[in-house]
């Protein structure tokens, strides 16, 4: 057991099946039940025996689909997975109700523990960037490298787009937002995530628009759906508020994984002018700024930062690992 690990205990939540989750072409998806936690896990058939593996962890509110267009971009470079965290995606909350960065920290090395897939090529959006900055700075051993989207670090100045996210942290705050937005159909609900998350909305397909109002209405139905969100959020500015050495600036610091940051100039959640700070902070680092990208690069720039990460591959030399396919451009 990590020293980040919590003693066993049963995994006892049933999440109510809701609506069918979507599976793009080439995907699979998985449950996998640990001790305290059942995790939902989407991923691809490597196109060949021996790729390194990768690990993919999505945002607030988000799930393992935020990863579906950059994954087969990567099929030649990485045996890609990605997770639903507890209580978001198909994944049911977790037993003890731990929705703190080091609480999806903790579930995220216990899926790698168990997996034995370690060291992986380990990659973060938003919250997930947070959640996977911890698990590189505890437990180097399971993190061959580290991209990082958009990743929710301190900010002193938290951007004004960003508070009312940060508020559903405030007790109550979720159940008065519930009740007040519960006439808003599911279009209108994705259409303001959409204009938060990306640089331009407008990239997003009719399609993808579609399937995403259908995944909120079956988030929408699931009882846990709104709990979720406001302690997830609450864990960000907890974890915000952390100093001395459990403080993510000083666990970024903490980090020997050569880091890839990608930072959009268009992001109304994670601000811009952090990216030199993360830049500074992660000793082995990269840095992608994409001008007209938002929160979430790699959906709309998956093809950019598919080259960046081969790049850094080749920088790190762990690309000769990876045999002569290369990422789909």
């Amino acid at each position: 057991m990590s020293s980040t690990e919590l003693p066993s205990v049963l995994a006892t939540s049933v999440a109510p099946k809701v609506g069918t989750v979507r599976v793009a072409a080439g995907e699979r998806l998985r449950t996998v039940g640990l001790p305290g936690i059942t995790l939902t896990v989407r991923s691809r058939p490597p196109v060949r025996e021996g790729l390194p593996p990768a690990l993919y962890v999505h945002g607030l509110g988000g799930s393992s689909q935020n990863w579906s267009a950059l994954m087969p971009l990567l099929d030649g470079l990485a045996d890609s997975e990605a997770v639903d965290l507890p209580g978001f995606g198909d994944s049911p909350p977790p037993d003890d109700g731990d929705y703190s960065v080091t609480g999806h920290a903790r579930a995220v090395i216990r899926f790698l523990d168990a997996a034995e897939r370690g060291p992986v090529h380990l990659f973060g959006n938003s919250l997930g960037g947070a959640v996977t900055t911890r698990v590189a700075a505890v437990r180097p051993d399971l993190v061959r490298t580290l991209t990082l989207v958009s990743p929710a670090l301190p900010e002193i100045r938290v951007q004004r787009s960003a508070v009312p996210t940060a508020l559903l942290a405030l007790p109550g705050v979720a159940g008065l937002f519930t009740r007040f937005t519960k006439d808003w159909s599911a279009e209108q609900r994705v259409r303001g995530v959409t204009a938060l998350c990306y640089g331009d909305p407008g990239m997003v397909t009719p399609e993808g628009f579609r399937n995403a109002v259908e995944e909120m209405e079956r988030r929408l139905a699931l009882p846990y759906f709104w709990d979720a969100m406001a302690r997830s959020a609450r864990g960000i500015v907890n974890a915000y508020t952390l100093g001395g050495q459990h403080g993510l600036w000083r666990q970024a610091e903490r980090v020997l994984a050569p880091t890839l940051l990608v930072y959009g100039g268009r992001d109304q959640l994670v601000s811009y002018r952090m990216a030199q700070r993360a830049a500074r902070a992660f000793r082995d680092s990269r840095l992608l700024t994409l001008p007209d990208a938002g929160h979430v690069a790699m959906m709309e720039y998956p093809e950019t930062v598919a080259t960046a990460f081969r790049e850094l591959l080749a920088d790190t030399g762990e690309l000769a690992d990876t045999g002569p396919t290369s990422a789909r451009s």
